[in-house]
């Protein structure tokens, strides 16, 4: 076996057909990212629901800074309890063959890149099993400069790592012994953070209420999906204070007449400005068609 293998990472993300890192690993842009920032985790969520992604939210974690949001690509690693054969070779392998130093957890910490989020699998294990401390934690911001940590298992130097500026840091539990009797089995390939999976170069969003792992070939759907929920409803709450519909109206699927007023509005009010660069003619078509079919009484969704 290889760790972080290039032809494996492709292999395992098919559907992304943008850019990549050198070793296979997805890269989703920069301003997907930038714009990632600012949705909430129920607007990542939905898209993915939609399209049968089911299992990608987990929300029992202890958390470095509960009011900052994290956002960024996942690099994952996947760590099994001690068996010594197991263990040696693995060791000796990524020593000898690919040039690595230190244990496991500095090899996947090395590899990282800016707006990179670490995602362990540490199979839950708290005592000798703190993946990061004072020191790691400090690489990883050195590193990432606004990324952080996903560990479903223990940290240690908890004080220190409260104070490292630019990183969150999600785990579940804490523990001051330092990390012994475990063995990296995998370094970017899937991984099963309590009941979602995260695979290399998903976006990682970390929220006060959880963690949600994005399919790069979603990202931007679903994005776009958040900021269209968002200025409609900038929208739907300037009309409702003006009294020029009703909540009824505002909730179900618009009419036609209800576009062209939005249209004149999104085009014209400083309020949607940062809005602008959305496209909105899938909407127009589709109102115009059920003008054509007539009346409905679909609750907007």
């Amino acid at each position: 076996m290889k760790f972080d293998n290039r032809e494996d990472i492709i292999q395992l993300t098919p559907l992304w057909k943008g850019e990549r890192f050198p070793n296979g690993r997805p890269k989703v842009p920069d301003d997907i990212l930038e714009r990632m920032r600012k949705i909430t985790l129920e607007e990542a969520w939905a898209p993915l629901w939609m399209n049968g992604y089911k299992y990608q939210f987990e929300g029992n974690f202890k958390i470095v800074h509960p009011d900052r949001i994290m956002v960024g690509r996942a690099v994952t690693a996947v760590m099994v309890p001690l068996r010594p054969d197991l263990h040696e070779t693995l060791l000796k392998y990524g020593h000898e063959q690919e040039g690595r130093r230190g244990f496991f957890n500095q090899w996947v910490i090395d590899q990282l890149v800016e707006d990179d989020v670490v995602v362990v699998d540490m199979f839950d294990k708290v005592f000798q099993g703190t993946y990061i401390g004072g020191n790691l934690g400090t690489a990883i911001a050195t590193r990432t400069k606004r990324g952080g940590a996903v560990i479903w298992g223990g940290i240690r130097d908890l004080q220190q790592v409260a104070d490292i500026e630019g990183i969150n840091v999600y785990y579940r539990g804490i523990d001051p012994t330092p990390i012994m009797d475990v063995t990296m089995v995998g370094m970017n390939v899937p991984a099963r953070i309590g009941g979602a999976i995260c695979m290399p170069g998903d976006v990682v969003i970390g929220t006060p209420g959880g963690v949600i792992f994005v399919p790069p070939h979603l990202a931007e759907e679903a994005v776009v999906r958040a900021e269209k929920s968002q200025v409609r409803d900038i929208f739907g709450f300037i009309r409702l204070r003006e009294k020029v519909y009703t909540t009824a109206q505002i909730d179900s699927e618009w009419p036609l007449e209800m576009w062209e007023d939005f249209m004149r509005w999104f085009e014209s009010d400083p309020a949607a400005a940062e809005y602008r660069h959305l496209k909105w003619d899938d909407e127009l078509e589709q109102a115009r068609a059920r003008r054509d079919e007539g009346p409905s009484s679909n609750v907007r969704l």
